[in-house]
């Protein structure tokens, strides 16, 4: 089954530019209340995932815990321990469980790169359960 039955689409998703600060990011994911977002650049591509740790050590480790100092520092100077893998617009569904098995989320790009959205991986659970475990069941 395409993805698209799946996407959340980019207006519904919190995520983060390139140009943000690190301040800004902390009181967007702050805001939001998630652990881990996707980051586009300008145009509108996936650049990478930035996690709540990603943060945390970036402001202990190099910023000496002065929150006042992260108003001056581009997220883009944060070091990410890792990327979320994106996929493209026509993958299956079916071929995301592996990929989610790591990730709270997948994230999905265009042809062009251009993030269009996510598939959580509560919704590729779910899908899986109604569509393999459920019909056992009955």
């Amino acid at each position: 089954m395409n993805i698209l039955f799946f996407l959340t689409p980019k207006a519904e998703v919190a995520y983060l530019t390139d140009e943000m600060t690190l301040r800004q990011a902390l009181e967007k994911m702050e805001h939001h209340r998630y652990t881990c977002v996707p980051m586009l650049n300008r145009n509108g591509q996936y650049v990478g995932t930035v996690t709540e740790g990603d943060l945390l050590w970036a402001v202990k480790n190099q910023y000496n815990l002065n929150l006042k100092n992260a108003e001056d520092i581009s997220i883009l100077d944060v070091k990410r321990r890792r990327d979320y893998e994106p996929v493209n617009i026509n993958a299956r569904i079916e071929d995301m469980v592996f990929v989610a098995m790591g990730q709270n989320f997948v994230p999905v790009v265009d042809d062009r790169g251009a993030f269009i959205g996510i598939v959580t991986r509560k919704d590729i659970m779910r899908y899986c359960y109604d569509e393999y475990i459920q019909p056992k069941a009955r």
